[in-house]
């Protein structure tokens, strides 16, 4: 059996993402804990599985409730937001996300919160977490910064010593 958790984790789930079921190149794959080790959980295996970074960086330090209510919320087969397994999709999206207007962002932010319902991020790092990971392609420190502040300024999200509160 493999030793290294990532190693041992792939092994088990068949080289395969937990969340998505398809295929995980090694060197898009990292260890989620299932129980955040922010929040206090364990490296065991149990509470651990591997998947796609993106979506490592998306689920980030949220509870194991609100990870429950991101998988839900996908209303059957979990869509990796970066098209891991999928060249077709990973390359139709790659295009369009670059030659985004920095409008067209935040309308993308503004929908994908509004459809997270009560599974949004609750504090400034994982809502900035989680607007990096809607952009597969990358995006630049300067311009989560201004989305944040486009949010801030618009209304849609309050900040206050790094908890964020919505109304969208």
């Amino acid at each position: 059996m493999p030793t290294k958790p990532l190693d041992r984790l792939m092994f088990v789930q068949g080289g395969l993402c937990f969340f998505c079921k398809q295929p995980l190149p090694k060197t898009e794959a990292s260890v989620e804990h299932l129980f955040a080790s922010a929040n206090g959980g364990s490296n065991s295996d149990e509470n651990c599985v591997a998947c796609c970074k993106t979506v490592n960086r998306l689920l980030g330090s949220m509870s194991l409730k609100e990870k429950f209510q991101v998988v839900l919320n996908q209303k059957g087969q979990f869509k990796c937001p970066n098209g891991v397994g999928s060249a077709k999709v990973a390359t139709q999206s790659k295009a369009p996300v670059i030659a985004q207007p920095k409008s067209d962002k935040l309308a993308l932010v503004v929908a994908n919160l509004k459809q997270r319902g009560n599974s949004k991020p609750r504090t400034l790092k994982t809502l900035k977490s989680t607007i990096v990971s809607l952009f597969p392609s990358g995006l630049p420190d300067s311009e989560l910064s201004t989305i944040v502040q486009q949010l801030q300024s618009t209304k849609k999200v309050t900040v206050s010593e790094n908890k964020v509160t919505y109304a969208l």
